[in-house]
């Protein structure tokens, strides 16, 4: 009922999107809500659910064909996002794995990692994650401190990783280190590790108030030999590659808050048509009406800037500055509407079985990763004053 009055959507509206909305709807419902609360008591999914998603071709879909992808674009990477996040699922992190790690291969890989990595990605064979946040270096990532030390044919890697989405069940991580301790954005570079090296350990998955499905963890390296092939991009060339793919990061990032909070309008929607007050519908009470009026407006609102967004970026013309003024506009959203839908429900809203309560604990993240909102904004008014 919520999309008889919504703007039609033009990215999503070829036959080739229609079957694949229709395949990812199924999969969810048959494949992964009955295991949602399996996942959270143990804090991270199956293996087997990212193997039979490559079966599926659900991930790496806009990686070409030639390298194991599906040869799409990426509206069909966001179609995957927004149906998660549409059903309050947390895990897995595919997003993480296809969205970001998969394009640093592909734009700054040789040869030879390309063909090692992005097909056995693909498939889901191997899973992996990207290390940039440290204890002490967050959003600012010239301050890192995990150093590579150059030993002729190799790197001797020491330092630690945190917040690390897929942490504990990666295979592979890029990870950011400093390979000249006395310079700032030249001497970051950017390393392919394998957790099977000597050295690499891992952390239990964190604890955290949401996305509990989604194992988060901590990497440690000591005295890690990393093979000079293992190099992503030109050394010292890490911080520009960095930045240059965060637009494309803090966009998923939109995607998963816009789906949430249209998933949390519908199913408010359908909670209060059936929840009586007084012999009435809480439908049919005007406080209702009107919030989920204005929950309503702002997701449209979003999600038209959104879809504009996912266009550019498919035409390679996404810039920094708008990439940020989404990520931020729509999770600030995203949170305003959860919580006022989750008010509709009454206590049942703060009950863990009801979906409104996951979304509600899993989305106040968003407003800290992929760089936090006041970063954001601060990103957003240097653009507004590079031209001044």
């Amino acid at each position: 009922m919520l999309h008889s009055i919504l703007i039609e959507r033009n990215i999503y509206a070829s036959e080739e999107h229609k079957m694949m909305q229709a395949m990812i709807q199924e999969f969810i419902s048959n494949e992964i809500l009955d295991q949602v609360d399996q996942w959270e008591r143990e804090g991270m999914v199956s293996r087997a659910i990212w193997t039979r998603s490559g079966e599926l071709g659900l991930l790496c879909m806009d990686i070409p064909e030639m390298y194991g992808g599906g040869g799409l674009d990426f509206t069909f990477n966001s179609l995957l996002i927004e149906a998660l996040a549409k059903k309050g699922i947390s895990g897995p992190g595919f997003s993480l794995h296809s969205d970001i790690v998969a394009p640093y291969i592909l734009h700054y890989g040789t040869e030879a990692q390309k063909k090692k990595y992005l097909p056995a990605m693909a498939k889901g064979e191997i899973i992996t994650a990207i290390g940039m946040t440290e204890p002490n270096c967050g959003s600012d990532l010239k301050a890192l401190r995990t150093t590579a030390e150059d030993k002729g044919d190799h790197y001797l890697v020491n330092g630690q990783k945190t917040f690390i989405t897929n942490g504990f069940m990666c295979d592979m991580a890029i990870v950011a280190v400093r390979t000249n301790a006395n310079t700032t954005d030249e001497g970051v570079s950017l390393l392919i590790m394998e957790s099977a090296m000597e050295g690499f350990y891992k952390g239990i998955p964190f604890k955290k108030i949401g996305m509990k499905s989604q194992d988060t963890a901590e990497l440690f390296f000591d005295n890690v030999k990393v093979p000079k092939e293992h190099l992503l991009g030109a050394e010292k060339m890490g911080f520009k590659i960095m930045m240059k793919e965060l637009p494309r990061e803090r966009l998923t990032v939109a995607i998963n808050a816009v789906g949430c909070a249209e998933g949390a309008i519908e199913n408010t929607i359908a909670y209060t048509m059936e929840r009586t007050a007084f012999d009435t519908p809480i439908s049919g009470f005007q406080n209702t009406q009107f919030t989920l009026a204005e929950c309503a407006t702002k997701m449209q609102i979003h999600q038209v800037f959104m879809d504009r967004c996912i266009e550019l970026l498919v035409e390679h013309k996404l810039t920094t500055e708008t990439a940020s003024m989404i990520k931020y506009s729509a999770t600030e959203m995203c949170n305003n509407v959860v919580d006022e839908c989750l008010q509709l429900f009454g206590g049942y809203g703060y009950i863990w079985d009801y979906p409104i309560a996951r979304m509600y604990a899993d989305n106040r993240v968003a407003r800290i990763y992929a760089g936090t909102n006041e970063i954001m904004k601060i990103v957003i008014a240097r653009g507004l004053f590079k031209e001044v």
